[in-house]
């Protein structure tokens, strides 16, 4: 209905287009001399209904691509409205307002001019408003210092659930925004991982974690799936989840709306990040260069552990148990409960068994953590015949 009502205005606005053109065209052109040489009575009434009719056919098919294209800019406009800081549009449109009013003042000097003094006056506006909005954002602190007098609003994280304005987003789910929010958004990956917990317990993180109903919603699926490792990591998320929130370390909210325009669940985690402003805490190598492209600031939590010590040593034995076999002869995999990878050299024929290994190397990135292990009884015979052929030689 109102995409009909649109069309509608759009033809009209064609068509009163066309009457305006005719009339121009009138005041240059001699409808007598025109009848003369068409050897029929042109009269002036009928070329503006002509007129009108032509421009409004034209502006009914056209009118699709019209609204196509303003939506587009409209969400254009909105995305980078949306990136934009507060004191930037402030800013901005103060700068914007100065511009225009100074070339008000040199169009009077202009107008007189013929053919280009219309022009010009056009031009000098787009341009010292242009000037206008960049001195105005550059120079935001300067001029919003001319209005100091004005109480400035203060935002605090820990009221933020109390005193943020609601912003809608698309869906029209409502979520509290204030310039500094303190969220930390939570990713499926770092979830499953488990160190957050830990991260937790130890005051690194504060302000508020964020999960997203859709991110609940994915791990419930990893939960429920048939493959047995899959299944164990999604309850391994929603346990660590629960067991964060009991704890009370650090306060825990449910973002209950989706991008139902969005399909992935990475793309719907970046949107929310720009909308918010704030920082997404994961361990996925690829949504972390997603996100740093779009300026989002990342929490990586293997890039974290890069700066500390790993938590597996070389030379530390563990209990796992061998699950597939590895890409090279004779390797079996493991995982820990976190999904790290552990790479057993001579381990394929203790898959399905649970074995105790020695860890040899650990490699970490921040793509994520692989580590090399050897099964102990195999240590314990080469160190065996070692000593056999010391003995030997001796």
């Amino acid at each position: 209905m109102i995409r009909n009502l649109v069309r509608g205005i759009i033809t009209l606005l064609f068509g009163a287009a066309g009457v305006y053109l005719d009339s121009l065209l009138v005041r240059v052109a001699d409808i007598g001399r025109l009848s003369e040489l068409l050897g029929i009575n042109v009269s002036l009434f009928w070329t503006y209904i002509i007129s009108f009719i032509l421009f409004s056919i034209f502006g009914f098919f056209i009118a699709p691509a019209c609204m196509r294209f303003f939506m587009g800019l409209v969400k254009w406009l909105e995305s980078k409205l949306t990136r934009t800081p507060t004191y930037d549009l402030i800013g901005g449109f103060l700068g914007v307002i100065a511009g225009l009013l100074i070339s008000r003042l040199f169009s009077a000097s202009f107008s007189d001019i013929p053919f280009i003094g219309p022009t010009t006056s056009v031009v000098l506006s787009v341009f010292l408003g242009y000037v206008g909005l960049i001195i105005g954002v550059k120079r935001k602190d300067d001029i919003l210092g001319l209005f100091s007098f004005i109480p400035k609003l203060k935002g605090d994280k820990s009221d933020k659930g109390d005193k943020g304005d609601k912003e809608k987003n698309k869906d029209g789910k409502g979520i509290n925004k204030t310039l500094s929010s303190g969220y930390k958004i939570l990713d499926t990956s770092v979830i499953i991982d488990g160190r957050i917990a830990d991260i937790v317990k130890t005051g690194f993180l504060d302000g508020i974690l964020l999960v997203p109903n859709f991110i609940l919603e994915e791990l419930r699926h990893i939960a429920d799936s048939s493959d047995l490792l899959k299944r164990n990591r999604g309850r391994r998320g929603l346990d660590i989840l629960n067991q964060i929130a009991k704890e009370g370390y650090i306060r825990v909210e449910i973002y209950e709306g989706d991008f139902e325009d969005i399909a992935e669940v990475d793309s719907k985690l970046v949107r929310l990040a720009l909308i918010l402003e704030d920082p997404i805490l994961t361990n996925d190598y690829n949504l972390n260069k997603v996100a740093e492209l779009q300026g989002i600031k990342v929490l990586n939590i293997n890039e974290l552990a890069n700066a500390i010590k790993p938590v597996v040593l070389p030379g530390e034995e563990m209990y796992v148990q061998v699950m597939k076999e590895g890409k090279e002869s004779g390797q079996g995999v493991a995982y820990l409960d976190d999904g790290t990878m552990i790479v057993i050299d001579g381990g394929r024929k203790h898959i399905g068994q649970h074995t105790t290994v020695m860890v040899t190397t650990v490699l970490q990135t921040a793509a994520g953590r692989m580590i090399f292990a050897k099964p102990k009884g195999i240590l314990e015979k080469s160190s065996e015949e070692f000593s056999h052929e010391v003995d030997a030689l001796g």
